[in-house]
């Protein structure tokens, strides 16, 4: 089954358009029960913002908390009357500028020797499952179209088109398999936009009095909310952030410390495991076969989520609790699927899908959609004497990503020489002389 890869001939699709139209929003509280936050939950963060601020008007306190603004003065006021607190002058509009006494810096003290964070209030956990249930990937049923649109920056050939799309449907793991350098990586990073645009996480999340960092600037893709006035009406939960679905890559960095919720001594504060992070969006394990880990021990981890769609993670306690696995589980590999796990393992997996190498054809559109795309006149031709001297005579095989790569490195040629950028035999030969040199064979 060839595949092309055209994600080098063109920028990566900005949007992509859903399966269904999102429909979950979380509102915002109207009491601190209703956020599921208890008084000194909030009062710690207060204390631990303003022992790091010195001074702080009380809405900027609430905008820090993520919390409406009533609730928290609230609090302010209260801690003000015992004493904890007091003001330092006035802000806008009423508002107070707030410091810690001296007996608010020794609590603000204690609070920190628990955990150092502090920020978005926390989501009780109980809240985030219902989030991840309400946007879950299996309530998405992408069809062609999804796919067409999520993918069009790709040559994909029709027959690629009718494995994928009903693995991707599925929402279930699947094996991507083949030579290096033909789009494996790409198409895993393309598939979560067949599942919608856009959700909601957390900043954070408070489990049995520990608060587990969900939101990952590296990783979520912040969506900024709209200004206009007519989605004004249109309140939202501030402890929540609108992001793309997410696409988590790890590759042969990965270590079994990733897949479990990390506890860092010194802060006191967790972080979420990989697989919380790509809820509700896609986990791809990159070059898989080459972690430090044996290939065994990392599936032998994911059985259990594969087939519950939920998993067991350890606090630094060591209580276990139970929390959604809502991703699609990609393994990526330049190796035979059957080398790496045994009959057993690949049936968790149900879809095994070959990306070969690109034919002729296809390797010739890569190459005009690179030049069409780099505004470089397309010499079919000249194509034909690179395939015939270098690939043709050599027996060197087609990759999706050559025609890519050897465009660019014939553009760095010509402006190097301050000639127009152009194709021709020599920089083309240029282009193959030094790409090839340390590649021989693959």
């Amino acid at each position: 089954m060839p595949l092309s890869n055209a994600a080098v001939a063109e920028p990566p699709a900005q949007t992509a358009s859903s399966a269904t139209t999102n429909i979950y929003q979380p509102v915002p509280p109207e009491s601190l029960e209703q956020a599921g936050l208890t008084n000194e939950m909030v009062d710690a963060l207060i204390f631990k913002y303003l022992m790091n601020v010195g001074s702080a008007p009380g809405a900027k306190i609430a905008s820090t908390l993520a919390l409406p603004h009533p609730l928290v003065v609230e609090r302010l006021t209260d801690l003000k009357k015992q004493q904890l607190l007091g003001y330092v002058g006035n802000a806008n509009m009423g508002d107070f500028t707030y410091t810690l006494t001296e007996a608010g810096r020794g609590r603000a003290r204690q609070f920190m020797e628990e955990s150092m964070y502090f920020g978005a209030a926390p989501v009780p956990l109980d809240a985030y499952c219902k989030a991840v249930a309400a946007q879950s990937i299996t309530n998405e049923k992408p069809g062609p179209d999804q796919l067409r649109n999520a993918f069009s920056d790709l040559l994909i050939n029709e027959r690629m088109f009718s494995t994928l799309g009903p693995a991707i449907n599925s929402g279930r793991g699947l094996f991507l398999y083949g030579p290096p350098g033909n789009g494996k990586t790409s198409i895993a990073e393309r598939i979560t936009r067949c599942f919608g645009s856009e959700i909601y996480i957390p900043y954070a999340i408070h489990i049995d009095g520990f608060i587990v960092k969900l939101f990952d600037p590296e990783i979520h893709e912040r969506i900024p909310l709209p200004k206009s006035s007519i989605f004004k009406t249109a309140a939202v939960d501030e402890r929540w952030v609108r992001i793309k679905r997410p696409t988590v890559v790890v590759g042969g960095e990965l270590t079994m410390d990733q897949l479990e919720i990390r506890w860092n001594p010194t802060t006191r504060v967790s972080e979420a495991s990989m697989q919380l992070k790509s809820n509700c969006g896609t986990l791809v394990i990159d070059d898989f076969g080459r972690q430090r880990m044996n290939p065994f021990e990392l599936l032998n981890r994911w059985i259990v989520p594969l087939e519950k769609r939920f998993d067991f993670l350890a606090l630094a306690n060591g209580v276990k609790i139970q929390v959604p696995f809502d991703q699609l589980l990609i393994f990526s590999t330049n190796l035979e699927p059957k080398d790496l796990v045994d009959d057993a393992f690949l049936r968790r997996i149900p879809y095994k899908i070959h990306v070969d190498n690109p034919s002729e054809e296809e390797y010739r559109k890569l190459m005009q959609m690179m030049c069409d795309f780099l505004g470089i006149k397309y010499d079919d031709a000249l194509v034909t004497k690179l395939i015939d001297k270098h690939y043709a005579q050599t027996g060197r095989p087609f990759r999706c990503c050559q025609p890519r790569d050897l465009v660019m490195l014939s553009k760095n040629y010509c402006e190097y020489n301050k000639i127009p950028v152009h194709l021709d035999e020599e920089t083309l030969d240029y282009a193959v002389s030094v790409y090839f040199t340390v590649m021989e064979g693959t």
